[in-house]
């Protein structure tokens, strides 16, 4: 890796710093703290071969993850932006543990930046300590990648570095560095503060250099920042289709966490749906449901809202309510055939959204694993799911939808269900199987960790080895909301 210039062209195999170079004031440098006594619990090969970026770890890189050390040509710094958090305005947020390295150059050109996250304290750590810990950080890699391999838009995850460094949380637990990549980090919450805190040659500044580097199509319209706004709302409708869909729930859908293009960002409290339960939360702090699985359609187009407040001195005010009225049928459209595929049809018909609606009423009404009966259809030949019946409670009701499918499948039931296997995931993120690679990893055995890595990334693949992370919860098992604390 060489240095890279101080000119606006940086070649391939370098780091840029261009959010820092062409946004000025808008971020505190920091450097990291390092992490006491570092060492390795996980590193993407997948992604680092896909950036283009050295394959294998070395010492130097251990220092660059684990704080004690930078790559060429990265200048860290730690981002300003605000929010609203559980639909309350909070101007004092910004990058309170985490920096943005710098943007990595890969062979097309493309930049990635590498975020380090547990970096120490920033200026915007409020009373945090900076500091991210073992468990969290396992829970946003396999997360990253879990839903990256279900062709979910999301951040990625390069590297996780451990240390016997005690953290407090709750409890006394290990710190812990995550590298994160992602096109961008801008968030709704940056063009909010400086939208808010009426700094309008800032927010003029910003969204230049988002249309430039992220939304260079829009430039070519009448209205930039209309068509901008569009594009954001039609991305985000079609992020919480897929979040749905594959039965993810965020848990903190704050506007300070939603990704100015589209990408499922900053993971806490998530979980996977095991039963099928609608009203499911997993943030234990949302105790008012305002997060919950049924509800994140609507509260993104509440956070969508809140970016055309921001936005309403760039642009037509009935522009920006045009762009909103696209949300809800670019949702729908966009989950009906994603559920459709699931359920083996390639082609979405008149009819097929009362096949979905109903499919979903019946799991839901009889709490049903989502995952499982998903799977279990697609493994069946169509003439073999009626030795599902009395596995429903309500035996006539799924009789009757299944044969409702199988109709409509008639002309090409092979075709569709290789269509549903290939969407349908035999490795699931559960949150009892993440709770069990954790304790592992805090005991220094990071093997069930990389394990279950790698069936993740091909959830679709069935090996033996792999069985285990297929397994749904005991019986006996109750999903309880996760804490915030990471």
């Amino acid at each position: 890796m060489t240095h890279a210039t101080n000119t606006q062209t940086v070649q391939p195999g370098q780091f840029d710093t261009r959010y820092a170079r062409e946004l000025p004031d808008t971020y505190a440098q920091v450097n990291p703290t390092p992490l006491r006594d570092p060492h390795w619990v996980c590193w993407n090969h997948a992604l680092a071969e896909e950036l283009s970026f050295p394959a294998e770890p070395d010492d130097q890189m251990l220092k660059a993850c684990s704080g004690a050390g930078l790559y060429q040509g990265t200048e860290p710094i730690a981002q300003k932006y605000a929010g609203h958090q559980f639909g309350v305005w909070n101007p004092d947020l910004g990058d309170g543990r985490g920096l943005l390295l710098g943007e990595w150059v890969d062979p097309d050109g493309e930049h990635w930046d590498f975020h380090l996250k547990g970096a120490g304290k920033t200026p915007f750590s409020r009373f945090g300590d900076g500091r991210a810990v073992l468990r969290s950080s396992i829970r946003e890699f396999l997360a990253s990648e879990a839903l990256h391999a279900l062709g979910i838009p999301t951040t990625r995850a390069l590297a996780l570095v451990g240390s016997d460094e005690p953290v407090q949380r709750e409890v006394l637990e290990r710190g812990a560095m995550l590298t994160r990549v992602a096109r961008t980090h801008i968030r709704f919450g940056h063009f909010e503060w400086f939208a808010f805190s009426e700094q309008t040659e800032k927010l003029e500044q910003l969204l230049n250099y988002t249309l430039k580097h992220h939304y260079p199509e829009c430039l070519e319209h009448d209205d930039p920042t209309a068509a901008f706004f569009t594009e954001v709302v039609d991305r985000t409708a079609t992020l919480m289709a897929h979040w749905m869909a594959h039965g993810f729930c965020h848990g903190v859908m704050n506007t300070d966490n939603m990704s100015i293009i589209g990408d499922t960002f900053d993971y806490g409290p998530y979980a996977f749906l095991d039963a099928t339960r609608p009203d499911f939360i997993c943030n234990h702090t949302d105790v008012q449901g305002r997060y919950a699985f049924n509800r994140q359609p609507d509260i993104a187009l509440w956070n969508l809202q809140c970016l055309a407040q921001a936005l309403v001195s760039h642009t037509r005010q009935d522009a920006l309510k045009e762009a909103l009225q696209r949300f809800a049928p670019v949702y729908n459209n966009h989950f009906l055939h994603l559920m459709g595929e699931r359920l083996g049809l390639g082609e979405i018909e008149a009819d097929d959204q009362e096949l979905v609606s109903e499919w979903m009423q019946l799991l839901a009404a009889e709490e049903r694993d989502f995952h499982h009966s998903f799977r279990t259809l697609a493994d069946r030949p169509v003439e073999a799911w009626s030795e599902l019946d009395d596995d429903y409670v309500d035996r006539d009701r799924f009789r009757k939808w299944r044969e409702a499918l199988a109709e409509r499948l008639d002309s090409e039931p092979d075709q569709g269900r290789s269509l549903a296997r290939a969407r349908n995931p035999v490795s699931v993120l559960r949150t009892h199987l993440a709770q069990e690679v954790i304790e592992a990893a805090e005991q220094g055995d990071n093997a069930p960790l990389h394990s279950y890595l790698a069936a993740l990334q091909s959830p679709f693949e069935h090996r033996e080895e792999w069985r285990h992370w297929g397994d749904a919860p005991p019986a006996d098992y109750v999903a309880r909301p996760l804490s915030c604390s990471s």
